[in-house]
C-alpha cells in the first residue's frame, strides 16, 4: 500500500506553439485536420465503458463549409440515460476509494497525452466541428485542458493536505470523501477544454459522472473519451451521451442519486435546471451542488487617459476572436467623445486587414459562427441595428450563409446607453459603443454597472491612476474577472481563476481550487486516546463556595413550608382527642359535688 503523502509541485502553463510557416506544429496540424475532413467519424455513446449504437443518428458538420458532414453521431433515449447512471453509480464505490493519487495520476497521463500525442488530433477537431483558428484551438484543446488537468492535480493536493489542528490526547483530521451520487456535466461547444474540466474536475475528486456534451462539439468531445479510455478511466466513471439535452436531463433530474450539476452554456438554460432541482427537492439523498458558468455582456470601459490604440485593439481582439464565441467576449464599450474618432479609424484600418474565411485557411482572422441559429440570432440584432434611430452601423454588418454561417465582424454605435445591443448578450462577432462625455466618467461606470444583468468580465483603460481605481470601486461587482489595461478574454488557468456572479453564474472560478472544494464532501474526524470516565467536571464542587448558605436556606426552605403546611393538618387529627378528654373531666367533677 502507497502510503505516501504527496505534495504536487506547482506546475507552469502549457507553452503555446506559435504555428509559424515551417514550424513542425503547422506541418502536423495541416496533416490532422486533412485526415478527419476526409473522414466521417462515426460517434457512440459510451456507458460504462462500452460504445452503444442505437441508430437514432445525427450529423455534425462543419460551421465554415456547412454542407461537409464531419461526424455522424447515435442519439440516447431514455433507456440508455438509465443505464448509463446505473453503470456510473457501479463504478462509483471504486473510484471514490481509489487513492487520490492514483486519481491524480490518471489525470496527469490524459494531459501528458494531449500536450504531446494527440495535440494535432484535438486541435484539428476542435478547429473543424467548432470554427476555431489554429491559435483559438491551440490555446483552447491544448494548453488550457492541459493546464486545468496539472493544476487540479496541484490544487488536490493542497486541499487533501488542509488539516485542523489537534489537542494532547487527541487526532482531528478531515477526509475530504467524494459525493454520494453522480456529477450531470452539461458542457458547451465553445471550449474543449472547458468540457473536459466540467467532467474531470468532480473526478479527480472521486466522483463520477454522467456526461451531456453540446452536439457542436461532440468531435473533439468523443476524441477525449477515447484519450480518457487511453489513460486509465476506469470504465463507469464518466459515460459519455450524445442527443437531446432536454430529455437526457428529464431523466438525470429525475433521479435520486444527482449529486451535483457542473455546468457551462446560456443563462436561462441553468435556471432552468435550479428550478427542476427545486421541484425534485424531496427526492433526492443530498442536496445536489449547483455549479454553473452562464452569460456576459462583457464591457470595456476606456477614461480619457487611456492610450486609444490600446483601446482599439481590444475592442478589435476582446471582440472578434473567435467570432465573439466567447463567454467573455467584448460586447459593448464605452469611449470618451474625445478619443472616438481615433479609436474609430484605428479599427477602421484593423476591420480592412483582417480576413474572414475557412479554418483551413491560417490566414483568416475570423471564422463562421456555430451554427445556423447562431447565424440568424446575430443577423436579427444587425437588422435591427440598421433599422433603429438609435443605433448605425458603423462596420461591417454583412452576412452570408451559403457556404459557412459567416457573419462579418461589426460595430454599432449606440445613441442610447440602454439600447437593445448594449444590454443583451449576443454571443457572436458584434460590438456595441456608447460614447460618452469626458466628463461624465463616473457616471458613466455606474451605468455600466447597471445596464446588464451579467456580470462575468470586464475590462477598464486608464492611465490616471485614480480615475482606474474610482472605476474599479464602481465597477467591482460588474465582473467576477476584472482587467486593467488589457482586454477582457484570455484567461489562464492558476493566474486569473475564471468566472462571475449575478446571471453570469455562481462564480466558483474554474482554474483554481475554489472550483474543485465543490466537488467534496468533508468529514471532521476526532479521536480522543483517553476518554473520561465520570460525567463530572472539576468546577462541581462546594469546597470554598461562597454561596452555601444561600444555597442551604434554599435547600432548607422547601422543608420549613412543608412542615408549616402539614400543621394545620396534624392539629385537625389531634382535635376530637381533647373534647373527648374534657368531657369525661367535667362530669367527673360533677358526682363529686
Amino acid at each position: 500500500m502507497n502510503n505516501s503523502i504527496y505534495l504536487f509541485p506547482k506546475p507552469e502553463n502549457e507553452p503555446v506553439l506559435g504555428y509559424a510557416p515551417g514550424s513542425p506544429e503547422r506541418t502536423n496540424i495541416r496533416k490532422a485536420l486533412d485526415e478527419l475532413y476526409n473522414t466521417v467519424t462515426e460517434i457512440p455513446a459510451i456507458i460504462g465503458g462500452k460504445e452503444v449504437k442505437t441508430q437514432n443518428m445525427g450529423e455534425v458538420v462543419m460551421p465554415t463549409e456547412n454542407h461537409h458532414v464531419l461526424a455522424r453521431y447515435h442519439k440516447v433515449g431514455e433507456k440508455e440515460v438509465k443505464a448509463a447512471i446505473a453503470a456510473a453509480m457501479k463504478a462509483q464505490k471504486e473510484w471514490a476509494d481509489t487513492p487520490w493519487i492514483d486519481r491524480a495520476s490518471v489525470m496527469l497521463k490524459i494531459a501528458t497525452l494531449i500536450s504531446g500525442k494527440y495535440r494535432w488530433l484535438i486541435n484539428a477537431a476542435t478547429m473543424l466541428g467548432q470554427g476555431k483558428t489554429t491559435m483559438q484551438a491551440e490555446i483552447d484543446s491544448a494548453c488550457e485542458l492541459v493546464d486545468f488537468l496539472r493544476y487540479n492535480a496541484w490544487y488536490a493536493s493542497q486541499i487533501y493536505s488542509d488539516q485542523p489542528c489537534s489537542d494532547k490526547g487527541t487526532l482531528n483530521y478531515v477526509t475530504y470523501r467524494a459525493m454520494e451520487g453522480f456529477v450531470f456535466a452539461i458542457t458547451p461547444f465553445n471550449f474543449t477544454s472547458i468540457a473536459s474540466n466540467l467532467c474531470l474536475s468532480p473526478v479527480l475528486m472521486g466522483n463520477v459522472c454522467i456526461w451531456k456534451p453540446s452536439t457542436t462539439a461532440l468531435l473533439s468531445n468523443y476524441i477525449l473519451m477515447k484519450i480518457y479510455k487511453e489513460a486509465g478511466l476506469p470504465d463507469g466513471v464518466v459515460n459519455f451521451l450524445p442527443g437531446s439535452g432536454a430529455l437526457i436531463g428529464k431523466v438525470a433530474f429525475a433521479d435520486e442519486n444527482l449529486a451535483g450539476v457542473h455546468f457551462t452554456g446560456s443563462t436561462s438554460t441553468f435556471k432552468g435546471f435550479w428550478k427542476a432541482i427545486g421541484q425534485n427537492i424531496d427526492i433526492y439523498k443530498t442536496y445536489p451542488k449547483i455549479v454553473g458558468e452562464t452569460g456576459g455582456k462583457d464591457f470595456i470601459m476606456a477614461h480619457k487617459s487611456a492610450d486609444a490604440e490600446q483601446v482599439a485593439t481590444a475592442i478589435v481582439r476582446g471582440a472578434f476572436e473567435f467570432q465573439g464565441q466567447k463567454c467573455s467576449a467584448a460586447s459593448r464599450a464605452y469611449v470618451p467623445k474625445s478619443m472616438w474618432p481615433k479609436v474609430k479609424e484605428i479599427i477602421g484600418k484593423m476591420l480592412k486587414e483582417i480576413k474572414m474565411g475557412d479554418v483551413r485557411d491560417f490566414s483568416a482572422f475570423v471564422n463562421a459562427v456555430i451554427d445556423e441559429a447562431s447565424f440568424d440570432n446575430c443577423k436579427n440584432y444587425i437588422d435591427h441595428a440598421k433599422k433603429s434611430k438609435d443605433a448605425e452601423i458603423v462596420f461591417g454588418g454583412n452576412c452570408d450563409k451559403s457556404v459557412g454561417w459567416f457573419v462579418e465582424p461589426t460595430v454599432i454605435l449606440a445613441k442610447k446607453p440602454d439600447y437593445k445591443s448594449m444590454c443583451e448578450e449576443i454571443f457572436g462577432p458584434i460590438i456595441t459603443i456608447y460614447v460618452y462625455e469626458d466628463a461624465k466618467y463616473e457616471e458613466t461606470c455606474r451605468l455600466c454597472d447597471t445596464t446588464s444583468p451579467y456580470a462575468l468580465t470586464g475590462a477598464i483603460f486608464a492611465n490616471d491612476r485614480a480615475a482606474l481605481r474610482k472605476g474599479a470601486e464602481i465597477l467591482k461587482y460588474a465582473a467576477g474577472n476584472i482587467y486593467y489595461n488589457d482586454k477582457p478574454t484570455g484567461a489562464v488557468v492558476g493566474q486569473q481563476p475564471f468566472g462571475g456572479a449575478r446571471a453570469s453564474g455562481t462564480n466558483d472560478k474554474a482554474g483554481s481550487y475554489l472550483n474543485l472544494v465543490r466537488w467534496i464532501s468533508p468529514q471532521a474526524v476526532k479521536e480522543t486516546f483517553d476518554p473520561a470516565r465520570n460525567y463530572s467536571y472539576p468546577f462541581v464542587s462546594n469546597e470554598d463556595n461562597p454561596y452555601k448558605p444561600a444555597v442551604a436556606a434554599k435547600k432548607a426552605a422547601p422543608k420549613a413550608a412543608a412542615k408549616k403546611a402539614a400543621a394545620p393538618k396534624a392539629a385537625a387529627k389531634k382535635a376530637p382527642a381533647k373534647v373527648v378528654a374534657k368531657a369525661p373531666a367535667k362530669k367527673a367533677v360533677a358526682k363529686k359535688k
